[in-house]
């Protein structure tokens, strides 16, 4: 089955990776702006990073098929320092119109702080200036309800920003009700220590349905594997699940969400494969 990983940090991955993923079906990637392991020092920094987010990783990524797009942002993780994250956001317009570019993210929280919260904001302001899609990341654990709480609280007082036009992501069982209570989008992180396992992401499924869920890796630098959107597909298969519901969650529900940028340029594998026969 062809798959999409909504979101995955390839920056973080080897070229290993995106060998696995073509074979296990991997089609395309989006990777959200994110945090370098450590905390960068300057703005420069962050443009060098947007530069390779968005030049160097889709080649990458063709080489096995794979069709990258990003996200932009300054991760949560730095978003304590507001000076910087104001630096950061003022060169974001500068990337806006690269072809694989879809929208801000993954804007956030990570430990619900003041600044956090301001830089949020500001990147809520650029996201309903510039008409763009928003991709949120919630925090971890004992965090993730007051934050998600926060979070949706803050994107509400945006009216030029509809609902339906964020995902709120890494969401669980006690938060992906409040994302698509308020209209919005939800991610299930199939993460193996601070999120969802395959097996809980499917007992989600089974309680709320296939519409504005999508599941992803967020396969970054830490415990984590770039495999898991496949390990999900075979949990849905050994519960029973049909394959036209499976591939809802994992293909054609990033596509739905994803075709709200207007520089979504995706070509699926079989208009491929057609185009290619003489």
């Amino acid at each position: 089955m062809h798959y999409i990983d909504p979101h995955i940090h390839m920056v973080c991955r080897t070229t290993d990776d995106y060998q696995r993923m073509a074979y296990m079906g991997c089609v395309a990637v989006s990777e959200p702006a994110f945090w370098a392991g450590f905390d960068r020092a300057c703005a420069a920094s962050f443009h060098d990073y947007f530069r390779q987010i968005t030049e160097f990783e889709p080649k990458r990524a063709a080489q096995y098929g794979i069709q990258h797009y990003s996200w932009l942002c300054i991760n949560a993780k730095e978003a304590e320092n507001v000076s910087l994250s104001r630096e950061v956001i003022s060169i974001i317009p500068e990337f806006l119109d690269r072809p694989n570019v879809l929208g801000l993210g993954e804007v956030g929280l990570n430990k619900n702080t003041r600044n956090e919260a301001i830089v949020l904001g500001e990147h809520l302001a650029l996201a309903a200036r510039t008409n763009e899609v928003v991709l949120v990341h919630t925090p971890h654990l004992r965090d993730k309800y007051k934050g998600t709480r926060m979070i949706i609280d803050m994107i509400a007082d945006e009216p030029a920003i509809t609902p339906e036009r964020v995902i709120i992501d890494h969401t669980e069982e006690h938060t992906v009700g409040l994302a698509l209570d308020a209209g919005h989008w939800a991610g299930l992180t199939l993460y193996p220590i601070t999120k969802c396992t395959p097996a809980r992401a499917a007992d989600i499924i089974e309680r709320f349905g296939t519409d504005r869920i999508w599941v992803n890796s967020a396969a970054d630098w830490g415990p984590s594997t770039p495999d898991v959107v496949p390990a999900f597909i075979q949990e849905m298969r050994l519960r029973g699940h049909p394959e036209q519901l499976i591939r809802k969650v994992v293909y054609e529900n990033p596509i739905a969400f994803f075709s709200q940028c207007s520089r979504w340029r995706f070509t699926p594998p079989d208009a491929a494969t057609t185009a290619a026969k003489p």
